[in-house]
């Protein structure tokens, strides 16, 4: 059978275009793209990139203070932000831009339309066009969701965040994981008086607890109203806001709330069961270890299928698709051992297992400590930082790797490495220190704090 395509992508995120382009630019497959919002997914236009830009003018609040502490005279006027909303949308056009540029000189045909799937080799565009592939990939990621509650839709998700008229005085944060804690550190940083609400004993559940601990410890010295064991009981619109009525009992009115309580797959109405395709609880498309789903034609990467959720990572799974089924090298996807930071503030950079994950398979070595760095212990700052390692007490073996501290996530991104390739704790004991730094700390921590 002729095929109008050898692929044909359904999402334009970085894990479907970096597979699209190299199909097309480096195997010389004949490939098609279907994107129905915007190019670059989430992490560009919804995502990493925004948030981060977020993240960056959020820290500018306390500069004024720390800069008189240096000996610099500074007043800091309010923070414009429609005048910030302009450069950062300005900034993810260029990206998109050049994501739409990558395809078309890769030799990508495009389709600005949304694209569902009806068989094992065919594609139904929202045009009422229908294409046909050998292979088809779906990359359509996944999207926030609301809770189950009545009036949940006064809230707002973390896609809107980015389109604000303007800044709310007030703004109630639900939710405990990465999302609601960072942006509750950007909100505050940016002069908004920040409530969160966790209904777990505390944030960040499944990472390091010692270092989730001095997170929480830190935003709220940050001046962020944390209020764990506290969830939603009811919420409607009203004049002056949102009204919210704890589970605790207290009614607010707030500006805004901000639903940061989970993400599900984008896949309803695409078409992955009818084709013969499995969907597991959770929405996402079941696939195994090469991405492939129950239809051999059919593949799928990043978020859609909920393994691990990471921009970085749904790239690694479009490559390796494509060394599968263009390069005739079947490759599994790596999913051990993933450096990731989380944009908190303090920041966290963390690979590997938390201390309580590798108590529970093997008796280990904790090192740990925690410090004012120098910069902030001169300007009279109550930060702190940690380092901490998770040492296999029968192989030496570093375990895991955690780092709070301004900037964790380029610090772990090198770390990553030695723990990557199955260094020792000797093997960092025999790195010489790089002085004064704080991760200097990562190669000096000698004796163990303690034992399991």
């Amino acid at each position: 059978m002729a095929f109008d395509y050898d692929l044909f992508v359904i999402g334009g995120g970085s894990g479907g275009v970096r597979a699209a382009r190299v199909a097309a630019g480096e195997h010389g497959a004949k490939v098609a793209l279907a994107e129905e919002d915007r190019y670059g997914g989430t992490c560009v236009i919804r995502g990493c990139v925004p948030k981060k830009l977020m993240v960056f003018a959020s820290g500018y609040s306390g500069i004024e203070a720390e800069a008189g502490a240096y000996g610099w005279d500074i007043t800091l006027g309010d923070f414009n932000w429609e005048r910030f909303k302009g450069s950062m949308h300005a900034e993810l056009d260029r990206l998109e831009a050049i994501y739409r540029r990558l395809l078309a000189n890769s030799g990508v045909e495009t389709f600005d339309a949304r694209a569902t799937v009806k068989d094992a080799h065919t594609i139904v565009l929202s045009t009422g066009e229908e294409k046909t592939a050998k292979h088809i990939l779906v990359a359509v990621g996944g999207r926030p969701t609301r809770p189950n509650i009545p009036n949940a839709d006064v809230g707002i998700v973390s896609d809107d965040l980015f389109d604000l008229p303007e800044l709310p005085k007030t703004m109630l944060i639900i939710g405990g994981g990465y999302i609601a804690s960072e942006f509750a550190g950007v909100m505050n940083g940016l002069g908004v008086s920040v409530t969160q609400y966790y209904r777990g004993e505390q944030i960040l559940r499944g990472f390091d607890n010692e270092a989730r601990a001095l997170i929480a410890d830190q935003m709220v010295e940050k001046g962020i109203d944390l209020q764990l064991g506290t969830n939603i009981a009811e919420m409607e619109k009203r004049d002056g806001g949102v009204w919210v009525k704890s589970t605790t009992g207290v009614e607010t009115i707030f500006d805004q709330a901000l639903f940061a309580t989970g993400r599900k797959p984008n896949t309803d109405g695409l078409g992955i069961e009818e084709a013969g395709g499995a969907l597991g609880r959770g929405g996402e498309i079941v696939v195994d270890e090469y991405s492939q789903t129950g239809v051999p034609s059919i593949y799928a990467i990043g978020d859609v299928t909920n393994r691990v959720n990471l921009t970085p990572v749904a790239i690694r799974e479009g490559m390796a698709f494509v060394q599968t089924v263009f390069n005739a090298k079947p490759t599994p996807v790596d999913h051990d051992l993933i450096p990731s930071a989380i944009f908190t503030q303090p920041e966290m950079g963390t690979v590997g297992l938390s201390e309580e994950a590798a108590a529970e398979i093997e008796p280990i070595e904790v090192y740990a400590t925690t410090f004012k760095p120098m910069q902030s212990s001169f300007a009279c700052k109550p930060d702190r930082v940690m380092m901490k390692l998770i040492v296999s007490q029968a192989t030496r073996v570093v375990l895991g790797c955690h780092i709070v501290a301004p900037n964790a996530g380029e610090m772990i991104q090198l770390a990553g490495i030695a723990v990557k390739m199955g260094a020792t704790k000797e093997d960092f004991d025999r790195t010489v220190a790089v002085h004064p730094t704080m991760s200097e700390e990562m190669v000096t921590m000698k004796t163990p704090t303690r034992k399991t």
